[in-house]
């Protein structure tokens, strides 16, 4: 059987995504292992395949359209405890999650993770982050999987990361694996729930969204700018900047991809009239037709 047959076809990508929003994927498939993601990756570029790769589905927003290629959910949700500090995960292991165990366990490093929708892959790519810290921080090393199925672990250092940047940006492949290194610390557990907390009651948590639409400016935080030029509230077909965080777009009513973009477009133009500032979008946006590198 080779993979073209246990490809899925039309999977509605809308349903895969925190935000609600995507048309169908020609192809899609969950990845469960090291070995079966180099051989899809293997097998989509020897046939000229365009892929993505899908953790929790956060942080996307996928064309009304959907996808002319292949759909990869990372669902590797390994872990493995090194040592009392040193844990190895699985990418598409829940980041939340991880925060929450680490935390109750007396570790400190990933407290932030708490309530952040996404995977550890996703994490590692875009150097989530929150509460003044970054997934880089506590990163000792990443497996990835490139695009002709070979596998490597790549040592790293917090000088090859800044503000929602990772040198995964750059790469074709798939991460698989991340090693962090953590501290004990009393106050970790403390600290956990105090962020999740904070995010419950300051950002719109059970509504759908892709996360932060933009990225911080310089020494400036876009949601507070965006509440400053009295867009709060304000709708474009389905699409609301939320008015309890105006750096987060929902889905409020059956909102598609182009209501989200004439949105993100009408609030850049409003800050940049108002303020001076250029907002630029943290959500990654993926075109229908994707190019094959």
């Amino acid at each position: 059987m080779t993979w073209t047959n246990r490809f899925q076809q039309g999977r509605l990508l809308k349903h895969l995504t925190t935000i609600g929003i995507g048309g169908a994927a020609d192809h899609f498939i969950e990845i469960h292992d090291v070995t079966s993601m180099q051989e899809v990756l293997s097998f989509c570029t020897d046939q000229n395949l365009p892929f993505i790769i899908l953790g929790k589905g956060s942080n996307l927003l996928f064309d009304d359209r959907g996808f002319s290629g292949v759909a990869i959910a990372n669902r590797i949700q390994s872990l493995d405890k090194i040592d009392e500090c040193t844990w190895h995960v699985g990418a598409g292991y829940s980041f939340s999650l991880l925060g929450s165990q680490t935390a109750r366990q007396g570790l400190a490093g990933l407290e932030f993770a708490s309530g952040i929708p996404g995977s550890v892959g996703g994490a590692v790519f875009m150097n989530a982050g929150a509460n003044g810290r970054e997934t880089c921080q506590c990163l000792i090393d990443v497996d990835f999987v490139d695009a002709n199925g070979h596998l490597s672990r790549i040592s790293v250092e917090q000088s090859m990361f800044a503000y929602r940047s990772s040198p995964f940006q750059q790469m074709h492949g798939a991460i698989v694996g991340a090693t962090f290194k953590l501290e004990k610390s009393d106050g970790a557990r403390q600290r956990q729930l105090e962020i999740i907390q904070y995010r419950k009651n300051t950002q719109p948590y059970d509504a759908k969204s892709a996360g932060c639409m933009f990225r911080n400016p310089s020494c400036a935080h876009a949601g507070a700018i965006i509440d400053q030029c009295g867009l709060k509230g304000k709708s474009i077909g389905g699409a609301q900047v939320s008015s309890l965080h105006a750096n987060f777009i929902i889905n409020a009513e059956s909102a598609t991809s182009a209501d989200i973009l004439d949105l993100v477009q009408f609030i850049q133009k409003e800050v940049k009239a108002a303020t001076g500032y250029d907002l630029e979008h943290e959500v990654r946006f993926i075109p229908y037709r994707k190019e094959i590198k």
